[in-house]
C-alpha cells in the first residue's frame, strides 16, 4: 500500500514537474502560461503523445521530433526532481494520510506548493541568475502564514495557533546574514534576492532546522564550487555561482529529514 501511494505521488510530481518547466520558461516574458507548448526552435506545436513528463523524452531520444533540435535536459531533470519531491513528502506525511485524510489533504497540498515555488525559483535563478520578486513574494506570503497553520517544530501537525516570538523572527535571523554579505560586498559576494528567499526558510524551518539548511547549503555549494573551478574551464575564482539552488536543496534536506546539525532556538 505505501509503495503503491508513492508511486502515485510520484507520478502526480511529475505531472507538476511539467507544469513548472512552463511557468520557468515562460516567466517574464509575453508568453501566457496557458498556452500550447511548443519546441523552441522552430515553434511547431507539441502533439499529445509529445507531453509525458520524462518518458516524451526518452522517446524522442532527447531531440524535437520536427526539427532534431536538442532538447534541453532541463525539462525531464525538473519533471523526475519534483516526482521525487513529491514521494518524499508523501512518505514524510505518510502518518496522518491513514489517520486523517483532511489533515494530510491539506498539509501536503501546503508543502508541495511550497517546494514547487522552490523549484521554480532554484531552476531559475540557476538558468537567469536572479530570482525574481513576484517569487520571493508569494513564497514569503505562503511561509508567513503558515506560522499561524504548522508548528515549525513538527512539521506533520496542523493546528491553528499563533506563532511564538521565535518563530517570527527566525525569518529575520537566517535572512540578516545573508543581507549583510550583500551589503558589505554591493552585491559582489551575494545576492539581496537570495536574503528574501533566506526569510521565507526561516519562517518555513524554524531558526534551527533553518540554520541546518543553510550550513548544508554552504557545505554543498562549496564543494561544487571548487570542483567546477578544477575541472571546468569555463569557471574560475571569480565565476559567479548561483545559490537559490543550493539554498532549495538544504531545505529539502532539513525540511524532509528533520535536519537539526546545531541545535538552537
Amino acid at each position: 500500500m505505501i509503495l503503491f501511494s508513492t508511486l502515485i505521488f510520484f507520478i502526480f510530481g511529475l505531472i507538476i514537474g511539467s507544469f513548472l518547466n512552463v511557468v520557468i520558461l515562460r516567466l517574464n516574458t509575453e508568453r501566457s502560461l496557458s498556452g500550447r507548448s511548443a519546441c523552441m526552435s522552430c515553434m511547431n506545436t507539441l502533439s499529445w503523445y509529445e507531453l509525458f513528463p520524462v518518458f516524451s523524452f526518452l522517446g524522442l531520444r532527447g531531440r524535437c521530433r520536427n526539427c532534431k533540435t536538442k532538447i534541453s535536459i532541463q525539462y525531464p531533470l525538473v519533471e523526475l526532481i519534483t516526482g521525487l519531491i513529491f514521494a518524499a513528502l508523501f512518505l514524510k506525511f505518510q502518518d496522518i494520510f491513514f489517520l486523517n485524510t483532511l489533515a494530510f489533504s491539506f498539509t501536503y497540498a501546503y508543502y508541495a506548493i511550497v517546494f514547487s515555488l522552490l523549484m521554480v525559483i532554484a531552476v531559475y535563478d540557476l538558468k537567469h541568475k536572479i530570482i525574481p520578486d513576484s517569487l520571493s513574494l508569494a513564497l514569503g506570503i505562503l511561509t508567513f502564514f503558515g506560522l499561524f497553520l504548522f508548528s515549525t517544530g513538527n512539521f506533520s501537525v496542523f493546528s491553528l495557533h499563533l506563532p511564538t516570538l521565535w518563530d517570527i523572527l527566525a525569518g529575520p535571523l537566517i535572512a540578516l546574514p545573508f543581507a549583510l554579505l550583500w551589503l558589505v560586498s554591493a552585491g559582489r559576494w551575494m545576492g539581496l534576492g537570495d536574503a528574501k528567499l533566506a526569510l521565507s526558510l526561516g519562517w518555513l524551518l524554524g531558526l534551527s532546522a533553518a540554520f541546518s539548511g543553510v550550513v548544508v547549503a554552504f557545505w554543498i555549494g562549496a564543494i561544487v564550487g571548487i570542483m567546477l573551478v578544477i575541472f571546468s574551464p569555463k569557471h574560475g575564482m571569480k565565476s559567479e555561482i548561483p545559490f537559490a539552488p543550493y539554498l532549495v536543496l538544504g531545505t529539502l534536506l532539513a525540511f524532509i529529514f528533520s535536519l537539526s546539525i546545531f541545535p538552537i532556538l
